[in-house]
């Protein structure tokens, strides 16, 4: 998921010559009337649909290990609002309202340490829970228009880095302990 978001990012940015990845708006790249609109909303359809695969196979396993699926679940936020921002466009009003569930991903992570920290299997849990989150945070900062004014695009890409390391995470720690046989 994480590759074919930036993926979508960098071939969509580079199609729109003037695009500046700090002060423009990841949402630019999909908006009525740019020539890389569809191409943007693909990908991010795509991503979105990885994603729901991304949790239904982590809820399974989740089952299987007994372990609480609270963390996996709110990684749903992610999917309606990355389906959302493509279905629509900026400057639409639902584009926005799609955004807004975006926010709850910011729980997965700490939801995640409280729920799983008797689960050693977890390898790097609480490392990758607290730096995922604080990338969230920092991205938290386009809700402050005077902080790091004029890079918005910059403050929007640390939400995304945030979820990125977050999937990636759990992508890799959930895969190892099932190799290693230690999701019981």
């Amino acid at each position: 998921m994480p590759l074919v978001f930036w993926s979508t990012l960098a071939v969509c940015a580079s199609r729109l010559g003037d695009y500046n990845h700090l002060s423009n708006l990841v949402s630019e790249l999909g908006a009525e009337g740019t020539e890389t609109r569809w191409l943007f909303a693909s990908g991010l359809l795509i991503c979105s649909a990885l994603s729901v695969c991304f949790v239904a196979a982590l809820i399974k396993i989740c089952r299987e290990a007994r372990i609480n699926t609270l963390p996996v679940l709110l990684i749903l936020s992610f999917s309606v609002s990355i389906a959302g921002a493509a279905i629509f466009p900026m400057p639409l009003r639902l584009h926005d309202l799609f955004g807004l569930p975006f926010v709850l991903m910011l729980l997965s992570p700490p939801l995640a340490v409280f729920l799983w920290r008797h689960r050693s299997d977890l390898v790097g849990l609480r490392f990758f829970a607290v730096v995922s989150m604080l990338f969230m945070l920092a991205g938290t900062l386009v809700f402050f228009p005077t902080v790091l004014e004029g890079f918005f695009g910059l403050k929007q890409r640390f939400m995304h880095a945030g979820w990125s390391i977050w999937f990636t995470y759990l992508s890799w720690s959930f895969w190892s302990a099932r190799r290693r046989g230690s999701l019981q």
